[in-house]
């Protein structure tokens, strides 16, 4: 059976009417017969804010009804059905106790539970709605196969268990029914619910599809591919007909919201291709993502990065001296942070963090106690409103004249930090983020519009 997983992010589940789009486009294809869901738009950022320390009573109240609001607009849609009503109706249940339960009492177990029920209630509203158009479906609970750690807020899959338990669990319903499972949550060995952090929904479906040996992962959002770059920043940005894995990789890790990050990685251990494209318009076709492509230009595209964190860290110790990085990478590790950029010189290191690594509640990554631990053995300086420009390519580190064409283009700018020469595939500059767009406008024009 050729088999492909179909993931539709929350602006493509947001209402009745984008749920009738999508599934169009899913009995559309004989062999799409896995569904990854997001929760609908909106929904996800008032479960955020109910996690939140400081939210009162009211507050609370507030933003439940919200939701219930979106959720039951799209329920009376479908004529309320019986089954879809009652466990709707569950779900929003069980978020008001958890949501009560947070202001007694904090615990990451808990705001993974509730976050996690924005997705599970789209499931099954989605389900539905196939069976409304005449398939065969049913909501499946991904939390039976999609097993992970107990890192609340930030679970790490564990692949081989995953595979497994798939292949047990979910695998013989496809050929009878359009499967319709939750993004973004698993469960630890103990059960308990865990998310696997913010737009973790299109690494869900790259891990089943993965497990399930998929011909390919499709993810349909509210736009038809990957550009050059973001058409709002360049008005002459155009759709990629094709890029590579480690193209996509690149532009997933440095900006391209269209990806999450992690999703790249599943479907290139097993080399399954990745169509990204618009669930509004699926008629304009998208971004095909392979192991081969056969245009393999020097300039693909331009990312950006905003909202990025520069951590100064200056020692006399590490004057013609050994091991101070190893201390340095200890210590974050130790706080489950993971380092993007580096650049060293014989007393200074400054690094960017990889903010992708934020837990689900979106709490921040600095805290006071690696902070304090980082303090021990270094002088330590934090610098916060910058963005990250990252030119996406091939032979980047090999073509002659790449740089003279870059910096003339970054001039008139203050960069603060180059990166080049690691990877083939990009050049990174970190800049004010009150210049970025300015910064990504003229790169573009020089690099693809022939200015």
């Amino acid at each position: 059976m050729s088999l492909v997983v179909a993931k539709f992010g929350g602006t493509s589940v947001a209402d009745y009417g984008a749920m009738n789009r999508c599934a169009d486009i899913v009995l559309g294809n004989p062999d799409c017969r896995l569904v990854v869901v997001s929760a609908s738009s909106g929904v996800t950022n008032l479960l955020v804010e109910l996690t939140q320390e400081s939210m009162n009573d009211d507050g609370r109240l507030q933003r439940l009804k919200q939701i219930a609001q979106i959720q039951y607009a799209i329920l009376d849609k479908l004529g309320r059905p019986n089954d879809v009503a009652a466990a709707l109706d569950k779900l929003l249940s069980r978020m008001a106790v958890l949501s009560e339960a947070l202001a007694s009492q904090r615990s990451k177990a808990t705001m993974d539970e509730l976050l996690s029920l924005g997705e599970q209630c789209s499931s099954a509203l989605f389900a539905a709605v196939l069976r409304e158009k005449g398939a065969n479906s049913s909501a499946f609970d991904v939390r039976r196969v999609l097993r992970t750690d107990s890192h609340f807020g930030r679970a790490e899959p564990q692949v081989e268990q995953i595979a497994s338990l798939s292949r047990e669990h979910l695998l013989p319903l496809l050929s009878e029914q359009v499967i319709v499972t939750q993004g973004f949550i698993g469960s630890d060995e103990a059960g308990q619910t865990t998310t696997l952090g913010r737009g973790g929904s299109d690494y869900s479906a790259a891990l089943l599809a993965e497990a399930l040996k998929a011909s390919a992962v499709e993810i349909w959002t509210d736009v038809a591919g990957i550009y050059t770059t973001d058409p709002r920043l360049a008005p002459n940005a155009h759709p990629i007909a094709e890029i590579s894995f480690n193209e996509a990789a690149e532009m997933a890790t440095f900006g391209a919201k269209v990806l999450h990050p992690a999703t790249i990685l599943p479907a290139v251990r097993q080399q399954i291709q990745v169509f990204v494209g618009s669930s509004k318009e699926p008629e304009k076709g998208g971004t095909w993502i392979r192991h081969q492509v056969e245009d393999a230009p020097v300039f693909r595209a331009v990312a950006l990065r905003r909202d990025q964190t520069l951590l100064n860290l200056h020692s006399l110790q590490m004057l013609h001296a050994q091991g101070f990085l190893a201390e340095t990478f200890a210590t974050l590790a130790r706080h489950k942070i993971s380092v993007d950029l580096i650049t060293t010189s014989e007393v200074n290191v400054s690094l960017t963090l990889d903010k992708t690594g934020s837990d689900s509640s979106g709490q921040g990554l600095l805290s006071e106690a690696l902070l304090q631990e980082l303090s021990q053995h270094c002088r330590v300086r934090v610098e916060d409103g910058l963005a990250l420009v990252a030119i996406i390519g091939n032979r980047i580190a090999t073509t002659a004249g790449i740089c003279r064409r870059v910096f003339e283009v970054l001039e008139p700018h203050n960069v603060r930090m180059i990166c080049q020469g690691a990877s083939p595939h990009n050049l990174c500059v970190l800049v004010a983020e009150s210049e970025a767009a300015q910064v990504v406008k003229a790169l573009h024009e020089n690099l693809f519009e022939g200015a």
